[in-house]
């Protein structure tokens, strides 16, 4: 999954096709947290990120990468 940052600010780049700087994370909730403890989305997009952006990613993860692990099991 790409996060991107560019001038208008930071989004979730699904097609991951958004021009800008951009960061990967695994589709893991555990790899999200991981990131958010060592700030590695901030040094990667050279940029602080918010609680808010945070907060909005975790529910990204909950909605879309839950269904993948239901299949998978």
């Amino acid at each position: 999954m790409r996060i991107a940052k560019n001038n208008e600010g930071i989004f979730i780049d699904e097609k991951q096709k958004l021009p800008g700087r951009g960061a990967y994370l695994c589709k893991n909730k555990e790899c999200l947290h991981l990131a958010k403890k060592k700030k590695g989305l901030e040094r990667s997009l050279k940029v602080a990120i918010s609680k808010e952006f945070y907060d909005m990613l975790e529910s990204f993860f909950a909605e879309n990468f839950k269904k993948s692990a239901e299949v998978s099991e």
